[in-house]
């Protein structure tokens, strides 16, 4: 099982790619975290992406296609990836179905998380976190039971990530939609793209995707 993973950030995307990699053994190539961890490794494809990033440029088409190719090849092939992130271009679109073709794998379905704009600015911008053990926390949804004091660890120290504003995260809607609109009609013709109330609860969302994909063997 091959997916594209679709969503703005704070869509829950990296939520639901932790519960299939946990229940279904898949696993999820975000490229951020693929840059990283090549860049850190020093492979090849690693050490491409740090002289660019070092001198300050954009990550070429190529390089993350190639670190999406080193991952697939260190997979067992049984093992489903999630693809998050990746493809966002037409060309990278094109890339991806030979890379999945070498592989000797398919591309399955494209999942969007569809989003209310407004709705997600209230749910992003409410965010923080204990600085301590990190558990999550909201403004409005999710409050800690006493308040000002961890639920989990009983510190009273907490922090918000300096993107999590309003302006920052409209303009990442934009940038999501402007990215997204090159492939989906690509994947529209192909019959694979499938969309989800990304604003329900965690548990109808995850119950949504478990819908779309084949039933574990």
């Amino acid at each position: 099982m091959n997916i594209i993973l679709l969503g703005p950030p704070g869509a829950g995307k990296g939520t639901q790619a932790g519960r299939l990699q946990a229940e279904r053994g898949m696993v999820q190539l975000s490229t951020g975290d693929m840059l990283r961890a090549a860049v850190k490794s020093g492979s090849p494809a690693g050490l491409k992406a740090k002289a660019v990033m070092e001198a300050g440029e954009l990550v070429s088409d190529d390089i993350v296609s190639a670190l999406i190719d080193e991952k697939l090849g260190t997979m067992a092939a049984d093992q489903g990836a999630i693809f998050d992130g990746y493809p966002r271009t037409a060309p990278q679109a094109a890339s991806l179905d030979q890379i999945l073709t070498a592989h000797g794998r398919t591309l399955d379905h494209v999942i969007e998380l569809e989003v209310d704009e407004d709705a997600l600015v209230e749910r992003i911008v409410g965010r923080y976190s204990c600085a301590s053990c990190g558990t999550n926390y909201h403004d409005v949804f999710n409050r800690p039971k006493a308040d000002g004091v961890c639920d989990v660890c009983g510190s009273t120290e907490f922090k918000r990530r300096a993107d999590d504003n309003a302006e920052t995260v409209r303009t990442r809607m934009a940038e999501y939609r402007a990215k997204t609109a090159p492939i989906l009609p690509i994947y529209d013709a192909r019959k694979l793209v499938h969309r989800i109330d990304g604003m329900a609860d965690i548990e109808h969302v995850s119950d949504a995707i478990e819908a779309i994909l084949e039933p574990r063997a």
